[in-house]
């Protein structure tokens, strides 16, 4: 297998699981206060969406260079 066979399937997959979810989130800790010895931390719940354009993208670039790559 070639490198433009491996991005293909890799694009493919990468777009399908924006298809299916549409996004993810992650949990961030920042410092809010620190007073001495003393420190108030807080956790804040980021989200970040996926467009369906981008992943419609990223599953046609994917299809393209599987096919591109299999016509040589």
């Amino acid at each position: 297998m070639n490198a433009a066979r491996i991005v293909g399937i890799l694009l493919i997959v990468a777009g399908a699981l924006g298809l299916a979810y549409g996004g993810f989130s992650y949990t961030k800790d920042t410092s809010a206060v620190k007073l001495g010895p003393i420190e108030l931390k807080v956790e804040q719940k980021e989200t970040v969406s996926i467009p369906l354009i981008v992943s419609a993208g990223a599953i046609a670039i994917g299809v393209f260079l599987l096919v591109a790559v299999g016509r040589k």
